[in-house]
């Protein structure tokens, strides 16, 4: 199998993933937000260290995202170039992959 088709269906968990790395970064956020008037040494180490991981993650999120979208473009390139070069087994594959969703759907 094409190691670019196999990206494109690997990156349905990495957009769950990132959803909910962005909601754990928003929340962390609120979290240094909600604790600012505190006070204490520790408090106050404990905001920074947490300030400077979200820095990192956001970093590392933008990153990750990129790469997807790259690899999101390539993969549909590819597709795309397989299907002009190769019309009718395109039809094929994608009438046989109809009819398997279709007996899947007729069972529900």
């Amino acid at each position: 199998m094409n190691t670019q088709t196999t990206d494109i269906t690997n990156s349905v968990p990495m957009d769950k993933l990132m959803d909910e790395l962005r909601l754990m970064v928003a929340d962390a956020e609120e979290l240094l937000v909600s604790t600012a008037n505190q006070t204490g040494d520790g408090a106050a180490a404990a905001r920074a260290r947490i300030q400077k991981s979200l820095h990192v993650v956001k970093a590392r999120l933008v990153s990750a995202e990129t790469a997807m979208i790259e690899r999101t473009r390539q993969a549909a390139k590819a597709t795309d170039e397989y299907v002009h070069d190769n019309p009718w087994k395109a039809i094929g594959i994608s009438a046989c992959a109809g009819v398997i969703v279709g007996m899947l759907v007729a069972r529900r």
